[in-house]
């Protein structure tokens, strides 16, 4: 007996579905069972914080739900989305270079308030932006940051990581996932020019590893008052396994493997030392670009040590200051199994 082609309809559709759900994480599914009325905001804080209770007590930004645009329903078109449509607001950056004591040189990109009222340019509050893996300032995501800091009437400046911005390399010393030395001399300088200014930071994705990282090396001893912490990778060995695991986070794997060695081969010159850059530019993967490249600028023993040592999960209990960090559950790069909960309990 021949089966109806209605059945095979019904069959095919199904598949789709589960295919999308599991394959893509297209949750659209889960979105029609809530009614559309997205997920609620998971909380985590130390029950003893006064800040975290003064702080959710006032704002009703925290007791929101999270109701992401219905067509946009997966991770994977989220960012597809940003990256080609990001319309970034119109902003024009004051630009100046910082040579930090080994030589090295990164771009600062200031964005400046129209007005500070009352407030004079040595107390206004300055936010430091630091982008994400082989992000700068040009960026659409960054410019939205920078403009919002703005319109609240401070100060932001975006810190290049070396050899972005257009600037190039000076010095052999490339930047990681772990390197928080040139935050740190930048701060440092920046308290001297300013202060009595609140310094705050911002940090996105690998800029925000490097900046809980330091936010921990420095304990009480930051001149920082409070920071936001936006798509923390954490756990690097966790991050490595999870973006090999599935044929879509492989693709971004490949995809940002390419970029990097596009990147670091502008530098060439540069980076005398390396003399293998033939198999650099094969690297397929994040975790062969850093066997072959990282660390051996870092002077790791290993990946697995290159990871573990610039994780900033380990470091979160020493943090000091007010710190909120914002993950994403279905974050298609940083998973949320490295996630530190017990530490930020």
């Amino acid at each position: 007996m021949a089966v109806p082609a209605w059945e095979y309809a019904i069959l095919s559709t199904l598949i789709a579905i589960v295919l999308l759900y599991h394959v893509l994480d297209f949750h659209f599914v889960g979105d029609l069972l809530t009614g559309l009325r997205g997920d609620k905001v998971e909380l985590v804080y130390s029950p003893f914080s006064r800040i975290a209770g003064q702080i959710l007590a006032k704002s009703q930004f925290f007791n929101r739900r999270y109701w992401p645009t219905p067509w946009l329903c997966s991770p994977h078109l989220q960012t597809a989305f940003v990256h080609f449509h990001g319309r970034p607001p119109k902003v024009t950056y004051r630009r100046e270079l910082f040579v930090a004591p080994d030589g090295g040189t990164t771009a600062l990109d200031w964005l400046d308030p129209e007005s500070s009222g009352d407030i004079s340019i040595q107390e206004t509050p300055i936010v430091i932006i630091v982008p994400g893996l082989s992000s700068e300032s040009s960026n659409a995501y960054m410019k939205h940051l920078a403009h919002g800091m703005v319109n609240q009437g401070w100060r932001a400046v975006v810190i290049n990581h070396r050899g972005l911005g257009g600037v190039t390399l000076t010095s052999e010393r490339f930047y990681h996932a772990g390197w928080t030395s040139d935050l740190r001399w930048f701060i440092q300088d920046l308290h001297k020019q300013f202060p009595k200014a609140l310094l705050l930071a911002v940090g996105t994705s690998l800029g925000a590893n490097i900046l809980v990282k330091y936010l921990g090396e420095e304990g009480e001893n930051t001149l920082l008052g409070g920071a936001v912490s936006i798509c923390n990778p954490w756990d690097l060995v966790v991050c490595d396994r999870f973006i090999a695991r599935k044929p879509v986070q492989k693709l971004y794997d490949k995809a940002v493997a390419t970029g990097l060695t596009d990147f670091v081969h502008r530098h060439s010159t540069v980076l005398s030392s390396m003399d293998n850059w033939n198999f650099i530019r094969k690297s397929r993967s994040i975790r062969t670009f850093d066997h072959l490249f990282t660390i051996t600028v870092g002077k790791f023993e290993t990946v697995d040590d290159y990871y573990r040592r610039s994780s900033s999960a380990h470091l979160v209990g020493s943090v000091a200051v007010p710190l909120l960090a914002v993950n994403s559950r279905d974050d298609p790069l940083c998973t949320k199994e490295a996630i530190p909960w017990d530490e930020c309990r």
